[in-house]
């Protein structure tokens, strides 16, 4: 089943994203709670026109997103945590919201459900990779660093 979504669904895909679905979630769950239309042949008409209306003011959204991006390169991140005595365990785990802090206190300002850790949270020290969504064309890799406090 083809469905248009009307909202982002978190693992399918963005707004005005034409998707293929099982026919009972598209039946059952997207299309009651609005997330999704059907995609007939005259909705993905309509929707390709939307799409073309809207290409331009798209690329001022997609230009500002990749100078957020570059800027979120040349970010050092390194989170503190409390440690366990002689190990490399923290108290806790770093978690999107701990690193959506660290970027608004460096002033860039991004939500933590588009930030993604690998592995979801961090308990150990050491290095590793979060990514940022920052358009559905723009994903940025931010090295951060977990140290001792």
């Amino acid at each position: 089943m083809e469905i248009i979504l009307s909202q982002e669904v978190a693992n399918l895909g963005f707004k005005d994203d034409v998707v293929i679905v099982k026919n009972g979630y598209g039946r059952n769950f997207l299309i009651p709670k609005g997330l999704g239309i059907l995609a007939t042949d005259s909705a993905k008409k309509v929707l390709a026109e939307n799409l073309k209306q809207r290409a331009f003011k798209e690329q001022k959204i997609v230009d500002d997103a990749t100078k957020t991006a570059t800027a979120l390169k040349g970010l050092e991140v390194k989170l503190s945590a409390k440690v366990a005595e002689g190990g490399h365990k923290l108290f806790g785990s770093i978690t999107t919201i701990d690193i959506a802090a660290n970027f608004a206190k460096a002033g860039q300002e991004i939500e933590k459900k588009y930030i993604t850790i690998s592995g979801g949270s961090v308990k150990a020290l050491g290095k590793y990779n979060a990514s940022v969504r920052l358009h559905r064309q723009v994903v940025v890799d931010v090295p951060f660093e977990v140290v001792a406090e």
